[in-house]
């Protein structure tokens, strides 16, 4: 199965850097970057409190010097600043940075006759295939669990999240949910390579097969024909509802845990809540060409726009995997211990880590930590 043929053939290692890892992106960087000893991303700030996340970001980064230039597309459904034009532009510049620091892009509920948002089309246009989050306990700031540390990888193509609806009756809505045995395979395979290079020892495979036999069925089967290929590898399966109940009541039996989307996006959340909230844990999507760094738990915060309380610790610590993405090891660091260190203190907290800070307090404190 060729996962990532675009990289095979062009003999790119993985984002996470170690060579030769299936189904990842290369750190590339584009010619016009290179000739000017920076790297080119592509930034969209999104909607909610994104962009003053985004502006956090750009502080950090220039009190770090960190060689960096942001190619910035806005595209928002609502804020009326989303088109087709401006979703070929920002795919545009993905082909050239080939990486991108995006915010959430907020999907209206109303129905104004295209079923799929522009932050799943970008995500499809893109092939962002697998969305992994990390979620692992940050030291000095104490939770209900602690010393927290597992992986969350989500198919995020298809599932309940392919926009195909209709109403086969008046009051009838048929909603289709599709899975494809390549798109399960590949990222059974995706979960199996990361555990396998991270030096993780189990990869549990969520479902709910007992119910939806054929569509979660197939997932399973796919997941266990990979786990077969991965003898050093423990595997696991778990039915999705149990799930939810184990990692409240017991998230340490969980190392990486794989699952189709729907169930991905809710555990995604559920888990990031177990360390701090949506505030505190980053995230990444990778296709085989491209790598997109952004939140883990995707929550707009839109009630704290303009307010200047949002946590910036997320978005810094994607940020930070961004620029090791980058092979940029010392600035990713830099920043990833600034911000590490600054928790730690414990004198400096948003209002969602307990504490009365600003955004702006917390970002400069980031800065005065930082180790130039």
């Amino acid at each position: 199965m060729d996962v990532a043929p675009s990289c095979a053939r062009r003999g790119l290692g993985w984002t996470l850097g170690i060579s030769h890892l299936e189904g990842f992106p290369s750190p590339v960087q584009s010619h016009s970057a290179k000739a000017e000893g920076t790297f080119q991303v592509t930034m969209l700030p999104g909607d909610g409190v994104g962009p003053e996340l985004m502006h956090a970001v750009k502080e950090v980064f220039k009190a770090g010097n960190v060689p960096v230039i942001f190619d910035e597309h806005h595209l928002s459904e609502v804020q009326n600043t989303a088109s087709e034009e401006k979703l070929d532009r920002v795919v545009d510049s993905m082909k050239e940075s080939k990486v991108a620091l995006i915010g959430k892009i907020h999907t209206p509920m109303e129905y104004k006759g295209d079923l799929a948002s522009y932050d799943m089309r970008l995500r499809r246009k893109l092939d962002l295939f697998a969305n992994v989050v990390h979620v692992k306990s940050l030291p000095g700031y104490q939770t209900r669990h602690n010393n927290l540390d597992l992986v969350i990888i989500r198919e995020q193509t298809e599932g309940e999240y392919s926009s195909l609806e209709h109403e086969s009756a008046k009051g009838v809505i048929e909603c289709l949910k599709i899975i494809t045995r390549a798109k399960s395979q590949r990222i059974a395979k995706f979960a199996f390579d990361y555990a396998t290079k991270k030096g993780r020892a189990k990869v549990t495979a969520v479902h709910k097969a007992n119910i939806m036999k054929l569509g979660d069925g197939l997932f399973l089967q796919c997941c266990k024909e990979v786990a077969e290929l991965y003898p050093k590898i423990k595997f696991d399966t778990m039915i999705i509802d149990n799930c939810c109940m184990q990692l409240v009541q017991n998230p340490y039996q969980f190392d990486v845990l794989v699952m189709p989307n729907l169930y991905g996006n809710i555990v995604d959340n559920l888990a990031a809540g177990l360390v701090g909230g949506a505030g505190v844990v980053p995230g990444e999507s990778y296709s085989a060409e491209y790598a997109v760094f952004e939140l883990g738990a995707r929550h707009p915060f839109a009630q704290a726009v303009g307010r200047n309380i949002a946590n910036p610790t997320a978005m810094l610590l994607s940020a930070s995997n961004m620029l090791r993405h980058l092979n940029l090891e010392y600035h990713s660091n830099m920043i990833s211990d600034a911000v590490k260190k600054v928790i730690k203190g414990g004198k400096v907290r948003t209002a969602d880590m307990g504490g009365y800070s600003t955004s702006m307090d917390f970002t400069q404190a980031v800065i005065d930590a930082l180790e130039v």
